[in-house]
């Protein structure tokens, strides 16, 4: 007699091969990452929220613009993503998943500078 599979690894079987597919599709390019989600409120000139917000919130002291910046960590970059801040929504892995958030930190923090 043959035993019938459980619901929850019959329901994990059939997704078996979705995340066998997901995983080996190339991740995102940072670059085409942010100009998808983040140019339209960082980038650079007046009229963008976040920019013209961290212009604001820091004075000057450090670039609102966040390609500029040298003190973005790849895991401060997710963690503003994920979380978000102040009046940035966070993005969920269903907008931007962790391959394209790993590239993007990587991206918008190819600048930074490792305190010593």
């Amino acid at each position: 007699m043959m035993k019938r599979a459980t619901l929850p690894a019959a329901f994990a079987a059939l997704f078996v091969p979705l995340a066998a597919i997901a995983a080996a599709a190339p991740p995102a390019a940072g670059e085409a990452v942010y100009t998808r989600w983040c140019v339209h409120c960082h980038s650079s000139g007046r009229g963008n929220p976040g920019t013209d917000s961290l212009q604001v919130k820091y004075s000057g002291k450090v670039p609102a613009v966040l390609l500029e910046r040298t003190d973005l960590s790849p895991e401060a970059v997710s963690l503003f993503v994920r979380q978000g801040v102040l009046s940035m929504p966070p993005f969920r892995k269903t907008e931007v998943t962790d391959a394209e958030l790993a590239a993007l930190s990587s991206y918008v923090s190819q600048k930074y500078k490792k305190p010593r």
